[in-house]
């Protein structure tokens, strides 16, 4: 009696081991949490098992730790943007251009075991929007118009993120290379999804955007110029760990040929898709990737 119950127990034990056994894929994708790395991580997912890779894809993480997971292993490859790295990752505050920048990063990263593979030509970088039928910036087309506009008296609100104003990049050297200043009663920090309604439903005036978001165009908003050029390029380029690549050489072919697919419009257009049309992030990727020829 005593024997037929062990055997049972080692029985279920094993089942249930069995069960819940997971094995290593080839290759773990990694992302952060908002909709355009959203959109790439099931792209770069539903690519490379069309190639016969088995992948495993982990997204929605900060920036930070998706950048740790891949120094540290837990994830292989994903979508970066090269002012992160310059400014977040490695501390460069020298400014640069679009070129010297992915040089820059790509050096530097290589210390790391990283490897940034082709730049594509789309630029997620800080902008400044007004709406198209506020009669005060009519006339307002550059962020120099706009240290104008304020330095004769016009008072504007500022919706941004709650990181932009604290950062060194930021607020700060924002406004002095401009030399504009918001009271502090002016600026209205809040979750940077937020800011595109704010700035909709007249809230606010000014808001912080990302220049690839689909909500820009699709609230009709206008775009400051940054013509002193003080934010930097955010191109986004997919980076992968050397010894991944080692491993799997074929994989610098495939990532590059998708990323030679992607500009500006490209992703404004898919990230509207699903932020303004709400349809979902892995049909968008899918239908990108059939429209291209790649899947």
């Amino acid at each position: 009696m005593k024997k037929t119950t062990f055997g049972k127990l080692a029985a279920t034990a094993l089942l249930a081991t069995s069960t819940t056994m997971t094995y290593a894929a080839d290759l773990v994708v990694g992302g952060k949490g908002f909709t355009e790395q959203l959109i790439m991580a099931s792209m770069t997912e539903q690519l490379l098992k069309a190639k016969g890779f088995d992948v495993e894809k982990r997204d929605g993480m900060g920036s930070t730790v998706v950048r740790k997971a891949q120094i540290n292993g837990q994830v292989d490859l994903y979508w970066e943007y090269t002012g992160t790295s310059l400014l977040n990752y490695n501390k460069v505050k020298e400014p640069m251009d679009a070129q010297q920048t992915y040089d820059t990063v790509k050096e530097l990263d290589a210390k790391l075991g990283l490897v940034w593979l082709n730049p594509s030509d789309a630029n997620n970088t800080y902008a400044l929007a007004v709406r198209q039928d506020d009669s005060r910036t009519t006339n307002v087309k550059t962020l120099s118009e706009l240290a104008t506009l304020l330095n004769d008296g016009t008072r504007l609100t500022f919706a941004t993120d709650v990181e932009f104003p604290v950062r060194p990049d930021g607020l700060k050297p924002f406004q002095k290379t401009y030399g504009m200043k918001f009271k502090r009663s002016e600026i209205k920090k809040m979750d940077p999804g937020l800011t595109y309604n704010a700035l909709r439903e007249k809230q606010v005036d000014i808001a912080l955007v990302y220049t690839t978001d689909g909500r820009i165009a699709a609230f009709d908003f206008k775009v400051l110029d940054d013509d002193k050029g003080f934010f930097p390029t955010y191109a986004i380029v997919p980076v992968v760990r050397e010894d991944t690549l080692k491993k799997y050489p074929k994989l610098e072919g495939i990532m590059n040929e998708l990323a030679g697919k992607l500009n500006n419009d490209v992703l404004t257009r898919l990230n509207g898709q699903v932020d303004v049309e709400k349809r979902s992030i892995e049909s968008v990727a899918a239908e990108f990737l059939k429209a291209e020829g790649l899947l």
